[in-house]
């Protein structure tokens, strides 16, 4: 009898052994007590929010402008450890069959394991699991001192159904929730802001500068002068207070006036000389006793009385309305070589009057 109740004892014993292990390894299967399980504190402000949003649908909009409470860097910035208490303990963890699993961290400990996790720069790269950077992203440190995304975490631990680390494989780890990440992030926007308003004042100082300090070389030199006179020149017209309708009125007054004597000169020029005032006017010339030409300054003949034979022919001799006698080649090419006169307004070369001119038959 002795022998089979002893038999009996050890069969009882491998029965409740074997059903340990086996709710053990069930326990252990099972989604349970997960690192990005919601805070408590987290649970108690959804159902305030959630309270909040029902009261909210029975107010009454008054118009006036609604003031919202954005939350403290502070808190925000808060670090707390997500499974705070170990998990409860198994039959086969009472029994003795399977280990029981680690005590929480104590804060130096937390603090040794951060360290180690900022002396890999695990925050400086990036997550692990999406390859993005951390940034403003919620971020978790575990026990290992590996560091990943929150969501990424979460999403990893629903995906394999366990506690294990996506690097190391370590079990049952604990998770703290860090700022490394966010605080790097502000820094780095931090400075590429100074950066750029560094960069700005820069550029308006180097702006003013070539503004007043003229350059060395010559072809810029030259451009930054010329600038300022322009400049000047522009300031000078902006200062200076112009009467429109006097300028025009002086305008039409100089235009009337030039058109007048324009008119009293084409009237004299366009006066047909008759026979007996061209013989008046080569007698006029003939008292002038003028032997020469003015333009060739060669000898000239006004008449057949007062030619000499020389055995050359004689040049074609022009007489002008003014009395002023010139060859006809020379008076030609006196006219052709004034600027600004036109026919039938050439201007002799003497007494600058307009005349007309004559052929006088050698």
């Amino acid at each position: 009898m002795l022998r089979h109740k002893g038999h009996s004892s050890r069969k009882d014993n491998l029965a409740i052994n074997a059903v340990a292990l086996q709710d053990h390894i069930l326990h252990d299967l099972q989604l349970q007590n997960l690192s990005v399980a919601d805070h408590p504190k987290t649970q108690v402000q959804k159902t305030e929010n959630k309270s909040l949003k029902r009261d909210a649908k029975a107010t009454i909009d008054t118009g006036l402008k609604k003031t919202t409470q954005c939350p403290k860097l502070e808190d925000s910035e808060k670090e707390y450890v997500l499974d705070p208490k170990p998990p409860p303990l198994t039959l086969a963890q009472k029994l003795g069959l399977i280990g029981p699993p680690p005590p929480p961290l104590s804060s130096d400990e937390w603090e040794k394991v951060k360290q180690r996790s900022l002396l890999q720069g695990d925050s400086m790269q990036p997550c692990p699991i999406c390859k993005e950077d951390f940034e403003l992203r919620p971020q978790v440190l575990l026990s290992c001192s590996h560091v990943f995304h929150r969501a990424c975490l979460q999403a990893f631990e629903k995906f394999t159904n366990k506690k294990t680390c996506p690097l190391c494989r370590k079990n049952q780890y604990q998770t703290r929730v860090i700022c490394d990440g966010a605080h790097l992030f502000r820094i780095k926007c931090a400075t590429r802001i100074q950066a750029c308003w560094r960069g700005y004042v820069v550029r308006k100082w180097y702006q003013n500068l070539r503004k007043t300090v003229p350059p060395t070389d010559a072809k810029l030199r030259k451009k930054f002068f010329e600038k300022k006179f322009t400049e000047i020149s522009h300031r000078i017209l902006c200062s200076y207070d112009t009467n429109i309708e006097e300028l025009f009125a002086e305008i039409d007054r100089c235009l009337a006036i030039n058109r007048s004597v324009l008119q009293q000169l084409e009237e004299k020029c366009s006066h047909e000389i008759t026979e007996e005032e061209w013989e008046k006017i080569q007698e006029q010339a003939l008292r002038r006793e003028a032997r020469d030409c003015s333009i060739c300054l060669a000898p000239l003949s006004l008449a057949s009385s007062q030619r000499v034979d020389t055995g050359q022919r004689s040049r074609e001799t022009a007489l002008l309305s003014c009395s002023h006698v010139f060859h006809h080649a020379c008076l030609l090419a006196f006219e052709e070589f004034s600027v600004g006169d036109g026919p039938p307004f050439h201007a002799c070369p003497l007494c600058r009057s307009c005349y007309q001119k004559k052929i006088l038959e050698c």
